[in-house]
């Protein structure tokens, strides 16, 4: 049987790598472990970590192929955080000027969430503990 301890990371390839730094350190509050700029592949390579623990590869590429729909393309469909308050999770988005959408409830646990979109439209959920 195959045994698995975590989800290791979560690699995500975007256009432009100055403004998905900036989202997924200054808006999520991820930190950097460390930063790479690989000259023989013309792409940077940046590892993020939640609360200490490496969750997210962000790399850039010269002219990476488009997501085809959101979000039911096939692949990954969202990445979602654990928040604790989602209205205060949503203040803080309306500071950077990030819209999201209505809040729902999850019809199996009550649960509210929201998502919003990374800035290659990659939807973000956020999903109240």
């Amino acid at each position: 049987m195959l045994t698995l301890n975590k989800v290791h990371h979560i690699a995500i390839l975007c256009s432009d790598y100055q403004k998905s730094k900036t989202f997924y350190t200054e808006v999520l509050g991820l930190t950097i472990i460390r930063e790479i700029y690989r000259e023989e592949r013309q792409s940077y390579k940046l590892d993020l970590a939640l609360n200490g623990s490496y969750i997210v590869e962000l790399f850039s590429f010269p002219n990476p192929p488009q997501r085809p729909s959101r979000p039911e393309a096939v692949g990954l469909r969202h990445l979602a955080f654990e928040v604790i308050n989602l209205e205060e999770t949503i203040a803080f988005l309306n500071t950077k000027k990030i819209e999201s959408e209505p809040i729902r409830i999850d019809e199996t646990t009550e649960k509210r969430f929201t998502f919003i979109a990374d800035p290659d439209l990659l939807p973000i959920e956020f999903y109240e503990r």
